[in-house]
This record gives C-alpha cells, sequence and structure tokens, in this order.
C-alpha cells in the first residue's frame, strides 16, 4: 500500500497492515473480543499522551502515576483511570496545535490542518501507522461494494486537509483506478473535470454534496449533459433522506453517506452497501454526552453528543474529545449483516436555528424542498438567510425563477418558519460550501444568521450583492 525504501520501516508498516486487516476481518465475523482489544489500544493511548505536552495539564497526578508504573492495569482498573479525565474542546486542540504530538514533525509522512470549519484549524499530520489503520477501515467497508472495474472522481478542494489524500488511498488499496482535479473556486469551470468524467467513464463520485450539484448546475448552465454516476460517496457534509434523494435524481446515482470523521479524529464511521454508517469500534471509543450526563457507546440505543477517544493514533492521541456533532444510535439489526453498531448523524450543535422557539434544522427545510420537484423548475441548490424577521431562501434552478415560482415555493416552505416572512430568489449559481468559510463551511448547514454582524463577511459576491439588494428592496416596501 505504501512504497517505503527502508527496510525496516516497509516491513513493520507490512506487519501492521496484515495484524490491522486480521483485526478487521474478526470484528466484521463478530469474532473478536472487543472489550480486550479496546482495553488494550486505550492504555497504549494513554501512556503515548504521556508523551504530549498538550496532555501535562490534563491528566491527573494519579492517572500519570500508574501510567508511568509500567505496570499493565485490569481492563477495569484502566477504565476507571480513563474516566478520571477531563473533555478536550475543540478550541484548545486548535489553539493547542504541534503540542498535541508525541513524535517530531519529520516522523510523519504528511502534514495537514482541519479546515477550521467549525472552529480554529488543528494540526493533523498523517503518520505511517494511522493512515495504515485509517485506510483499511474504511477500504474493508468499502470493498464490500465497489470494484476494481470501477473509476472514481474525487472531487474536493481542499490540499490542506487530509480528506482527499486519504480517499485516494482507499482506492489505491481497492485497486480502483482514481482521479483528483482542481476546480478553482473564482472560475468555478468544471469543463475539464466534466470532460475527464465522460472520457475515462468515471461511475464513482466521491466528496461532498455541495461540490457535487455546482458541477451539475455548471452542465446545466453551459448546455451540456450532467454527469451520471453508478455510485455517489458522499462526505463532510449534513447530508438528509430528502437531499439524498435529490442528488440521486439528478445523476442517476445510488447514493450513500460514504463516512463519518474528521481530519483530526480519522474515520469512527463508515458506510456498509446497505447505507449503513457503522462504527468502527477496533479504532475509536466513543463516549456520548448530554443534560445527562456521560456514558459509554455500547451499540444500545441512545442519541447525544458524540465524544471520540482514539486508539490508533499514537502520533497525535484525543482523549475525550468533544465532537459537537449530535448523533443517534441505531440498534436494529442491518441487513448487511455486520454486527458492528449504526451511527445516524443528526447535525451539530450549532446547526439548530431557533425561530420563535421552533428549532429548524437544515432537514427540515430540505424535506420542504425535495419532498417532490416543484412545478416550472428543479431546485439543484440552496442557502438560507435570517436577518430580522425575513427567511430568504436563495436557489438555483433550471427553471425561469419567476416572481410566480418563486412565490409559490416560499408558499411551500413558510409553515416551517411561524410569523417569519419567507421570500425565494434564483440566482445564477452558489458557491460550494467550502469557500464560505468557518461556520459555513464544509461540514455545517447552509443557514447563515445575518443579525450577527460578523456574518455578513462569510457571503461571497455576487450572492452578497444579491442578498442585500432583496432585503432593501423588502425593507422599502
Amino acid at each position: 500500500m505504501l512504497l517505503l525504501r527502508d527496510d525496516r520501516a516497509r516491513a513493520e508498516c507490512a506487519s501492521l497492515q496484515q495484524q490491522h486487516t486480521e483485526l478487521v476481518g474478526a470484528v466484521h465475523r463478530g469474532e473478536a473480543d472487543l472489550a480486550r482489544v479496546q482495553s488494550e489500544k486505550l492504555f497504549a493511548t494513554m501512556r503515548a499522551a504521556l508523551g504530549s505536552r498538550m496532555y501535562d495539564s490534563m491528566i491527573p497526578p494519579e492517572v500519570r502515576e500508574v501510567l508511568a508504573s509500567g505496570r499493565v492495569p485490569g481492563g477495569t482498573e484502566i477504565h476507571a483511570l480513563f474516566d478520571k479525565l477531563p473533555f478536550l474542546g475543540k478550541q484548545e486542540l486548535g489553539e493547542r496545535g504541534r503540542s498535541a504530538f508525541t513524535r517530531s514533525v519529520s516522523e510523519f509522512l504528511h502534514y495537514y490542518e482541519s479546515s477550521g470549519t467549525t472552529g480554529s484549524p488543528s494540526a493533523a499530520p498523517k503518520a505511517i501507522d494511522d493512515l495504515v489503520v485509517n485506510t483499511i477501515n474504511i477500504g474493508e467497508m468499502w470493498g464490500r461494494f465497489l470494484r476494481p472495474e470501477d473509476v472514481g472522481l474525487i472531487l474536493i478542494n481542499a490540499p490542506f486537509a487530509p480528506a482527499a489524500y486519504q480517499f485516494e488511498k482507499i482506492l489505491e488499496y481497492l485497486q480502483v483506478m482514481s482521479f483528483r482535479p482542481w476546480v478553482d473556486n473564482i472560475t468555478g469551470d468544471y469543463t475539464r473535470v466534466l470532460r475527464l468524467v465522460e472520457e475515462l467513464e468515471a461511475n464513482v463520485f466521491i466528496g461532498p454534496p455541495s461540490r457535487l450539484l455546482e458541477m451539475v448546475q455548471f452542465a446545466y448552465r453551459k448546455g451540456l449533459p450532467a454527469p451520471r454516476f453508478d455510485r455517489l460517496l458522499l462526505m463532510a457534509e449534513q447530508t438528509g433522506e430528502s437531499f439524498v434523494r435529490h442528488l440521486e435524481r439528478l445523476t442517476g446515482a445510488t447514493a450513500y453517506v460514504a463516512s463519518y470523521g474528521s481530519s483530526e479524529t480519522g474515520t469512527p464511521a463508515v458506510t456498509c452497501g446497505h447505507r449503513k454508517l457503522h462504527l468502527q469500534p477496533q479504532s475509536f471509543l466513543l463516549e456520548l454526552v448530554d443534560d445527562e450526563g456521560v456514558r459509554r457507546v455500547t451499540g444500545a440505543a441512545d442519541r447525544g453528543e458524540l465524544v471520540i477517544t482514539t486508539l490508533d493514533m499514537p502520533a497525535r492521541p484525543l482523549l475525550r474529545y468533544r465532537t459537537g456533532d449530535l448523533v443517534e444510535i441505531d440498534d436494529t439489526p442491518c441487513p448487511c449483516g455486520l454486527s458492528l453498531p449504526v451511527l445516524n448523524t443528526l447535525g451539530r450543535a450549532q446547526d439548530l436555528l431557533v425561530l420563535e422557539e421552533n428549532g429548524i434544522r437544515q432537514g427540515d427545510l430540505e424535506a420542504a424542498l425535495w419532498a417532490d420537484e416543484p412545478v416550472g423548475g428543479t431546485v439543484f441548490n440552496y442557502m438560507m438567510v435570517v436577518k430580522n424577521h425575513r427567511v430568504l431562501v436563495l436557489v438555483t434552478t433550471d427553471g425561469d425563477g419567476s416572481d410566480e415560482w418563486s412565490a409559490r415555493l416560499a408558499g411551500k416552505l413558510r409553515p416551517l418558519f411561524g410569523s417569519y416572512e419567507v421570500l425565494v430568489r434564483a440566482v445564477p449559481t452558489l458557491p460550494p460550501l467550502a469557500s464560505l468559510g468557518q461556520y459555513l463551511g464544509w461540514k455545517l448547514s447552509r443557514v447563515l444568521d445575518l443579525n450577527e454582524e460578523r456574518n455578513w463577511d462569510r457571503l461571497p459576491e455576487p450572492i452578497l450583492a444579491i442578498v442585500q439588494a432583496t432585503l432593501l428592496e423588502v425593507a422599502e416596501r
């Protein structure tokens, strides 16, 4: 999987690949002693954290003493020690940067940072061991429905985050040919990408939904055929059922929410062929936290904010990392036969927009927007802006975008928003979320509250001018 010149490094890499592949196979078959695996890996991870300056003040003295003693505690004792550790927040990780490392920078294989869409960018370098483990975890799941004869388009404009490279390694692991083009955020020109999709007969799309939608609307504007795929492997944005069905209608594909994770954590959940996200307990210890307290994920039905402890990232271990992600554990048996718990993502805590004490989520709007196609034109993509007592929904469409069409669509959305005035405006293009910055970006909702003045700076042209003109027009009525 990796071409390494050094004999010792190559042998160690091959040994790790063999061991972890066997472990994943045993986990998938339900034959692994996961309690023992997790306890042993948790002890090793906590010991590794002793070498990280970030944890100098976070690991209590009594825990540090046991970890440093060299005595290997039993599973019950190691979990009791673990429960004494504090939570690690996003801001704290972002601010600590390289102090999280337990190895020198030169010992990593690649340097990356998280995108910064949910806080300060965090250092997220890739060491050989965690790259190998994460690739196998995802590859052994995707290998259930991808084949060597497939051709994958990886369309992720995030060169400083590890996602695109990681997915390239996964397809390489599965011997699936891939290509990874770049699309300029200024021109938004997909001409070459569309040509390559056709010439190479790409049948698998890998990337965020907003990038796929921009490619589809570019094809429409240029009078070109919309790209068609067999499978969409979607990630990095909250994608509910209505959104998934919309993407399937546009591309003729079967859509998968392909993985759940982040640059800093790796990938705790991966889809199976039945489109269910399965947890990867061989590499992660997971907890849930809410107003009722904190408890470990056992596979029983539950929901709360996900807290992640990495078990296979000794070069940059994360202990009790609060993701800010609201999730649900589904204990319904999956038709794929895996006994691994199923994870449903519910969005991030800040994705909930409260208007008149009514909580509105991205999925609520999408269910109304795409439950069926509006007469007079397909809505490709949308973005919602809130200002004062008005909700402005910007959409791209292949229809005429007339006032009558917009009013009809606004009427369909209005029941969601109580006494708020709802406006719809068709625009020529919407930028991919990746270009919109912190709190409206790759991984977050399409909702922007302009009652917070700082959010005006997150609207790029020409969208900013359209929003300003529309709000001014309404105010002058």
